[in-house]
Parts: C-alpha cells; sequence; structure tokens
C-alpha cells in the first residue's frame, strides 16, 4: 500500500488507521502513478535539452557541402571554356603581332649597327682631316654604343616573349 506523497494540510490531525472508501484509494494511487510519470517525463525532458545552447550553437557553423555528379561538372566545365577561349585567343593574337613588331624594330636596329660599322671602318682607313670629322667621328661612335645597347635590349625582350609565348594546340 502506498501513501501519498502529496503535502497534508498540517491542521488537520492525522488518522493513520483511518478507513478510506476503494474508489478514493483508486483515485489516489492513480493519482501518485500521474505524478510520477510526469516527474519522469520532465526529468527526461531536462536530461535532452540540458545542452540545447551548445547544440545551437554547433548546428549554426555547420557547413552543408553539395555533391553534384560528373555530368554537370563536365557541363559547366565547357561552358568555361567556350566563355574564354575567344579571349585567350586574341591575347595569343596580340602577342604574335607584338612579336612581329619587335622582330622588325630588331632588324631596323640591326642594320643602323651595320651602317655604323662601315662607317666607322672607312673613317679609320681615312685619315682626319680636321676636327670637325674627329667631332662627327665622337657623335658617330657614341651612337652605335646607344644602339648596340638597344639591340640588346631587343634581343631580350624578344627572347622573354618567346618563352612566355603559350603553346597552341
Amino acid at each position: 500500500m502506498r501513501l501519498s506523497t502529496l503535502p497534508r494540510p498540517s491542521g488537520l490531525g492525522r488518522d493513520e488507521y483511518a478507513v478510506c472508501p476503494p474508489n478514493l484509494r483508486e483515485c489516489i494511487l492513480a493519482m501518485e502513478d500521474c505524478c510520477e510519470e510526469a516527474h519522469e517525463a520532465q526529468q527526461l525532458l531536462r536530461n535532452g535539452t540540458f545542452d540545447l545552447p551548445r547544440m545551437q550553437k554547433v548546428l549554426e557553423s555547420q557547413r552543408v557541402f553539395l555533391l553534384i555528379d560528373e555530368g554537370t561538372v563536365r557541363k559547366y566545365k565547357t561552358d568555361l571554356a567556350d566563355e574564354i577561349e575567344p579571349q585567350i585567343n586574341e591575347l595569343i593574337d596580340r602577342a604574335e603581332q607584338g612579336l612581329k613588331a619587335l622582330r622588325r624594330k630588331e632588324a631596323l636596329v640591326q642594320n643602323k649597327v651595320e651602317a655604323a660599322r662601315a662607317m666607322r671602318s672607312r673613317a679609320a682607313t681615312a685619315p682626319t682631316a680636321n676636327k670637325r670629322e674627329e667631332r662627327r667621328m665622337q657623335i658617330l661612335s657614341k651612337q652605335r654604343q646607344r644602339l648596340e645597347q638597344e639591340v640588346m635590349v631587343l634581343e631580350s625582350d624578344i627572347l622573354a616573349l618567346q618563352h612566355k609565348r603559350p603553346v597552341r594546340s
């Protein structure tokens, strides 16, 4: 036989030997069972939710990754290639035109250098008649040196462009 766990008013006398009608006793037992089940449900709920703030943080910072199939990847890859291929081809054409222009410039500078060398060899064989000729020779010599330096710079630019030039397939 179970006794009620509910507090009783303190002013009433307690008669342990009092006889309760059977319906009242069943009602009290049912009420005690309901209270116990409510208490157990409350404990279960507390145990299940005591770390809710921590779980909310974990779920908020979780990243979701989307997996896509291989066909979609291939489609986007071809779309991207179709989009940028004309631009790449245009850049290649520009680089080739720049290379041609540098080669023409190199040829002009090379011709100037050869002309200056020819003038120097002719001037070296003929005796200088006056100071004016000597001054002219000095100017031509300096011009030749500058042109030779330009040739070296242009040659290094051409080599650099040839190394950077992409291979067309």
